[in-house]
């Protein structure tokens, strides 16, 4: 299941029904789980542990040293969990020292060709980037978001749940769960619909998701003014946007 022409180094640990194609290169310090697929002329470099069944394809980088100019060499990590994909070109770095020190990143995600994930980003489950779509450092990616191709997100940023940024779109503030974003810089468009309704979120859902983004950026209302009217709900949905936007240190976009 290993090329002859790939280079696996003796410190790696490779479960036996991992794959490897040709030319490629697995440093110390990698894991790589069960049924796991590298594909040809792909490096990974450690400390890496990749969980099982995730599809590495042709030409992608994963585990390399941050592009921090701060990074000294210290033995920083990057951690992957199961069943994602990593397309052509596509570059997922470890962390820096002056973070945690480890970039993560769930499970069931698809990066397509070109994707950068930089150094100590954390990206939950069922997350889709787009050709081409970058994130600065130590952002946070929650579950089942979607970044449209081409949309880069400024370091420090949160995207919600079930979020989701046209193509092209700069981030540089906070996504609430659930909105939809465009532009540059990117603006609330209304909430992510399409999706929601792929995900089995019903009507009455949908609706009272509708009524609280109406409270957030339709209203008139202050910030402060309109978290409280979102407290006012009982919703889980409701309160999973106002407890995302009481924390948030960068703003919302708005």
């Amino acid at each position: 299941m290993i090329h002859p022409t790939a280079v696996i180094d003796p410190a790696a640990e490779l479960d036996a029904e991992v794959e490897v194609g040709p030319y490629s290169i697995i440093g110390p310090g990698v894991r790589v789980g069960r049924g796991t697929r590298v594909g040809p002329h792909v490096v990974i470099r450690g400390p890496t542990d990749m969980g099982r069944d995730n599809r590495i394809f042709q030409f992608a980088s994963v585990g390399e040293d941050p592009q921090d100019k701060k990074y000294g060499g210290e033995p920083t990590r990057l951690t992957i969990g199961d069943r994602n994909v990593v397309r052509e070109y596509a570059t997922l770095h470890r962390g820096t020292a002056q973070d945690s020190g480890v970039t993560r990143i769930g499970s069931d995600n698809l990066f397509m060709a070109y994707v950068h994930v930089a150094h100590d980003c954390c990206i939950g489950d069922h997350v889709v980037m787009a050709n081409a779509a970058s994130l600065a450092g130590h952002i946070q990616v929650q579950d089942w978001a979607t970044l449209g191709g081409f949309s880069i997100v400024h370091q420090y940023c949160r995207i919600g749940a079930h979020s989701f940024s046209a193509m092209g779109s700069v981030i540089t503030k906070d996504v609430p769960p659930f909105v939809l974003v465009g532009g540059h810089p990117a603006e609330p468009r209304g909430i992510n619909i399409e999706g929601l309704r792929r995900r089995g979120f019903d009507s009455s859902r949908i609706q009272r998701i509708k009524n609280a983004y109406r409270q957030l950026y339709l209203s008139g209302l202050k910030l402060d003014e309109a978290l409280a009217a979102m407290r006012n709900t009982a919703a889980p949905e409701v309160q999973l946007m106002a407890d995302f936007v009481a924390v948030s240190e960068r703003s919302i976009v708005r």
